[in-house]
């Protein structure tokens, strides 16, 4: 079930956010989960990470869905990646204040994708899960390959991320993320958002921590 939005309080002002949580026992993590870009329609409403965090939920972790700066509730303006960064930094303090002792997991869709793992390594995620990394849209040569499972999960149709781009990225990377390609799949995973829920589930099983 989700939480009504609420808002958190971030480094210009407010950040509206919604927590999905598990109907039944809880493990021990807590998620937080980056929307896409804001400039072109990127909400925490988006159907990509909504679907993300009601897997995350629906496996026993509480998923934190926010709005970037300018978007819905959320207070400010767009601010290039820098300013969305701190509204993560906010949104996983107030995350690790709820669920105190608990380890963090990361999640990203499109942009979001990108402002997660910028901060996976720095705050020692869990575990990191990529849908369409925008590495042709975006810098990632600040980007520390953090000390955790990584998921990427990108459609070899995405019409938006170079699938390419993305895979040969990947395959310079050491070590690599575990890569689930999603055959004909576009950028937004339309018609195909159940089989995005199910291929999550069974790479993250087995990545769940035990249960409280």
């Amino acid at each position: 079930m989700s939480k009504d939005k609420f808002l958190i309080d971030g480094a210009i002002g407010a950040i509206e956010a919604t927590l999905d949580t598990p109907n039944g026992d809880e493990r021990n993590a807590v998620a937080v989960c980056c929307h896409p870009h804001p400039v072109h329609g990127g909400a925490m409403t988006n159907k990509v990470i909504h679907t993300v965090s009601r897997t995350l939920a629906s496996l026993g972790i509480p998923s934190i869905r926010f709005n970037f700066r300018g978007v819905g509730a959320s207070e400010g303006s767009y601010d290039e990646g820098e300013g969305e960064q701190q509204d993560l930094l906010k949104v996983i303090e107030w995350a690790q204040k709820e669920y105190p002792g608990r380890p963090l997991w990361l999640a990203g869709f499109s942009f979001g994708s990108w402002i997660a793992a910028l901060q996976a390594k720095s705050h020692n995620a869990a575990q990191l899960i990529s849908i369409a990394p925008p590495v042709n849209r975006f810098s990632f040569d600040n980007f520390e390959i953090p000390d955790c499972p990584w998921l990427v999960v990108m459609g070899d149709a995405d019409e938006v991320v170079d699938p390419e781009a993305v895979f040969n990225w990947i395959d310079e990377l050491k070590p690599q993320p575990e890569l689930i390609k999603m055959p004909e799949a576009g950028h937004f995973f339309h018609g195909r958002l159940v089989e995005l829920r199910e291929e999550l589930e069974a790479a993250l099983k087995p990545q769940l921590p035990e249960a409280l």
